[in-house]
């Protein structure tokens, strides 16, 4: 039994930090084990021009502890009037890594998002064309007809297989699978499209969100499915195979958000995430290959080198944090696997 390991520092393909005060208390948690973290780009208004990515990288580096070497990856958010000539300026400028896109009304502000595949045509061509990378929330939620179950099932049939048969060279990021489906479709599609999967999507399905009473802060989208699709995304990120990658989508909001009529979805867990990942991959036996999805699998898709530094995780018993408090009205922010017993922990970052 393996009760100490040490891997490349692992990056984050997928991070919510929001702004302001909330983005100030939840940034350290991430900057203390991650080398780098794609930067999600829905804030309100989102993130669409260099102008915005350069002064929201500037706010995240305002709240990283002073001595972290953390690298903030900043994202543009794609919408029906996205300029091809602004993507291109902004990512051989060095401000932008990636094109991040929402069906309009698939998750948390994605409001402003894709409402008619047709009009992005020009900006994935162009990307095809630089190689940058296109991130997805790949969900179909245009037709109230589709169950929510079956959205990124949907989807992957309705936009995606036309997408990479359309632009073949375009490299793509399928975010938070959360379906054999997804699985099965991004291993069919490597390596032109990766797939990133979360801790939370790793641990639990519906019944636990369900079963027995409703968990308001298991809300995710995608939303958890069965048994059977927890199982299939286990063996698909211990596999060891390079089209599956860490991306947390940690995605914190204020109590008030995630209890309310309509609540938010999304989970808050940057403070457990990397112990978290550890703790799933012991169990399955698979701890020799928690350096490829967290730190080596990931880098890779981007075409950027793996992290030089190290952290170092030892078995031993922590309780985590209930929440983290958030200066003005937001107040707090709960904290994914509060008051659990988590069986790793980081002891050199």
């Amino acid at each position: 039994m393996m009760d100490r390991i040490t891997i490349r520092k692992p990056d984050d393909w997928h991070l919510h930090v929001r702004d302001g005060a909330m983005l100030n208390a939840v940034m350290r948690y991430t900057a203390h084990h991650f080398g780098r973290a794609i930067i999600m780009p829905n804030l309100i208004p989102p993130v669409t021009t260099i102008a915005d990515a350069v002064a929201y990288r500037e706010r995240v580096m305002a709240a990283v502890p002073e001595g972290s070497d953390f690298r903030p990856l900043m994202t543009c958010y794609l919408t029906d009037r996205t300029d091809p000539d602004e993507i291109e300026r902004g990512f051989r400028g060095g401000v932008f890594t990636a094109v991040k896109l929402y069906p309009v009304g698939a998750t948390t502000n994605s409001a402003y998002g894709v409402t008619d595949f047709e009009k992005i045509r020009p900006v994935l061509a162009r990307m095809e064309k630089i190689g940058m990378r296109l991130l997805i929330h790949g969900e179909e939620a245009s037709d109230p007809s589709i169950d929510v179950f079956d959205r990124e099932a949907t989807f992957i049939e309705r936009r995606l297989h036309p997408m990479t048969r359309a632009y073949p060279a375009l490299r793509i990021v399928l975010e938070h699978l959360s379906s054999k489906a997804a699985v099965d479709y991004v291993r069919a599609a490597a390596p032109q499209v990766g797939g990133t999967i979360t801790p939370y999507h790793l641990m639990l399905n519906r019944t636990d969100m369900l079963g027995y009473g409703i968990r308001p802060y298991y809300y995710c989208m995608p939303i958890l499915k069965r048994e059977r699709d927890r199982l299939a995304l286990l063996q698909a990120a211990t596999s060891g195979e390079s089209c599956f990658f860490l991306g947390t989508d940690s995605a914190p909001h204020p109590v008030a958000a995630k209890l309310a009529m309509c609540g938010c979805a999304g989970l808050f867990n940057a403070p457990v995430a990397i112990e978290t990942y550890a703790e799933i991959f012991d169990r399955a036996g698979a701890l020799d290959k928690l350096e490829a999805f967290a730190s080596l699998n990931g880098p890779a898709h981007y075409a950027l080198p793996p992290n030089d530094a190290t952290i170092t995780l030892e078995r031993g018993d922590w309780t985590a944090p209930d929440e983290v408090a958030v200066d003005g009205p937001e107040e707090r922010a709960i904290i994914f696997r509060g008051g659990e017993t988590v069986a790793w922990r980081v002891v050199s970052a």
